[in-house]
């Protein structure tokens, strides 16, 4: 990639992340209920007391001037004290964040490895029975919200057939040294295969939960891809040489049909982000999703602003990254 592409892809974060930091700060700011309120809801506090913890805050400023203390630290990588935590904002999140990455990663593997083999089986059996289920799928998938599914899968595995655990990342009896923080991993690290079964275990059902809508519009991606590929001039060429079905499929039509499943996937591993926070709501998963929609309903800027902005800057790296990575499996674009 030339250097001049990449600086241009870098500024252009710039204006994303003062959009998202105003819209987030005003939203914030006209949603209804005070901080210090909230917080001292169960208590007998003064009004001298309640004054002297809202200039603790920093809510007693006018909100212009909150908002260019927030973004000149910002700049710092500073994102202020969480109200609730008392405790800098950063350490906070970086508490949360794996576990939200490794749900993440869960669930984006979970949907590849179900639509690209899905959405090659339906385009090369177009209008047959797995094309027919696969569009059906879809339809379901797209159509119904997350969180319903995950209160189904609730009721069959965890509460039904007690297969499955209904919330956390690990059992009380399970302590893994932390590596990576992620517990699948660091339980393999660690030499520990019964946490990694718990773990395991923890994580299938969010992670469907999470995967089944990305599934279900990269299969149909992926199909359609497929399709347009097997029409082509090289495919038929390929034929007529008399090479195997097969080794078509997978060595040369494949690659090229992945082209816009990548670009895809990026733009909605990004959505992943901000669909766990209903996910890891519902099934009591201790990541950044449920830590905002927690921070959300005690009114606590710092970590919200902060969190979204992580979540901002994630979603460009990914559509960034799609970019080089189409450039890999399509030499003939150019950034």
């Amino acid at each position: 990639m030339k250097p001049l592409a990449l600086i241009s892809r870098i500024t252009q974060l710039v204006p994303v992340l003062l959009g998202v930091s105003v819209i987030v700060f005003v939203m914030m700011a006209l949603t209804p209920g005070d901080p210090v309120e909230i917080m001292l809801a169960d208590q007998q506090a003064t009004p001298e007391q309640v004054q002297a913890m809202r200039h603790d805050m920093g809510l007693d400023r006018p909100a212009l001037e909150r908002f260019g203390i927030f973004l000149s630290n910002a700049l710092t990588g500073d994102f202020g004290l969480s109200f609730f935590h008392r405790r800098p904002v950063f350490d906070v999140i970086a508490e949360r964040l794996p576990a939200t990455i490794e749900l993440t990663l869960a669930a984006l593997l979970l949907a590849l490895a179900i639509s690209i083999p899905l959405g090659v089986v339906a385009a090369v059996k177009k209008n047959g029975v797995v094309d027919r289920l696969a569009a059906i799928g879809s339809l379901f998938g797209t159509s119904l919200p997350g969180f319903w599914f995950g209160i189904i899968l609730i009721i069959l595995f965890a509460v039904q057939f007690k297969l499955l655990p209904v919330s956390g990342r690990l059992d009380f009896g399970c302590e893994v040294p932390p590596v990576t923080h992620l517990m699948t991993v660091d339980s393999l690290l660690r030499g520990r295969p019964s946490c990694f079964a718990d773990a395991l275990s923890h994580l299938i059902l969010p992670a469907l939960t999470l995967s089944l809508p990305m599934a279900a519009v990269l299969t149909r991606v992926q199909r359609s891809a497929m399709l347009e590929v097997l029409r082509s001039d090289y495919i038929v060429f390929a034929e007529a040489k008399g090479i195997s079905r097969r080794r078509i499929l997978w060595r040369h039509a494949l690659k090229n049909a992945l082209v816009p499943t990548v670009t895809v996937a990026a733009i909605e591993t990004g959505s992943l982000l901000g669909g766990n926070m209903v996910v890891e709501t519902v099934f009591g998963w201790p990541g950044l999703g449920r830590l905002v929609v927690e921070s959300i309903f005690v009114r606590n800027y710092p970590l919200v602003q902060a969190a979204v902005l992580l979540y901002a800057v994630t979603y460009v790296l990914l559509n960034f990254f799609a970019d080089v990575l189409y450039t890999t499996l399509n030499p003939r674009v150019r950034l």
